[in-house]
């Protein structure tokens, strides 16, 4: 179960342009933070407390506004097109008891039997989506996959979820799987049968022409 991870935004009333790129040579990252029928707010927060925040694991964050906490999740991240850096960020309020859809990373535990034969494995999904309450948000997924034999593959509906977690993910959706290798056979030129004399080359054509 996820942590609430405290993040310390305040309000910002430079909201154009200009304030925005002011904002970020100090080194503050412009931000948005809405909700449903309630009223947007224009927050902005230290850009290296947000990027420990993104590495921390953590879905759900904890934020102060007008003396009250509310409890968020990074609804986008927008990044620079050049240089890569975060210039904007939206967060979107979450109830702590509402159930929430959000995509989690998978993570495969130990070794699968095929691959141990010489199989290759596939993963074909990297995130499952699930609904749960923000307070029981997973970090990740575990899946076994060390009985997954060769030609054999796992779907979501085959991961064991807690009781407290719904998959919203299509059940039937491929995660992973193990394929036998590909092997490269040569073409041999068929052998001439019992008392059958092998065929001899054919004669070049002469190309030159009388003068």
């Amino acid at each position: 179960m996820a942590e609430y991870y405290h993040l310390d935004v305040v309000e910002r009333k430079r909201t154009r342009t200009a304030g925005a790129r002011s904002l970020r040579r100090e080194g503050r990252i412009p931000v948005n933070y809405y909700y449903h029928g309630e009223k947007n707010h224009n927050l902005s927060i230290d850009r290296k407390a947000l990027y420990a925040a993104l590495h921390s694991g953590n879905h759900v964050f904890e934020i102060g506004i007008d003396g009250s906490p509310h409890y968020v999740m990074i609804k986008e991240v927008q990044y620079h097109p050049v240089t890569d850096e975060i210039i904007h960020v939206d967060l979107m309020r979450v109830r702590r008891k509402e159930k929430m859809t959000i995509a989690v990373p998978v993570s495969f535990e130990g070794q699968a039997a095929g691959v141990k034969k010489g199989g290759v494995m596939i993963e074909n999904l990297s995130h499952l989506e699930i609904s749960c309450l923000p307070t029981e948000v997973p970090e990740s997924i575990a899946i076994d996959i060390t009985e997954l034999e060769i030609g054999h593959a796992l779907t979501a509906g085959d991961v064991t979820l807690p009781d407290n977690i719904e998959l919203v993910t299509d059940p039937e959706l491929t995660v992973v799987t193990v394929q036998a290798p590909k092997t490269h056979v040569e073409e041999e030129a068929p052998a001439a049968e019992e008392g059958e004399a092998p065929l001899a080359p054919e004669p070049e054509e002469d190309t030159e022409t009388e003068e």
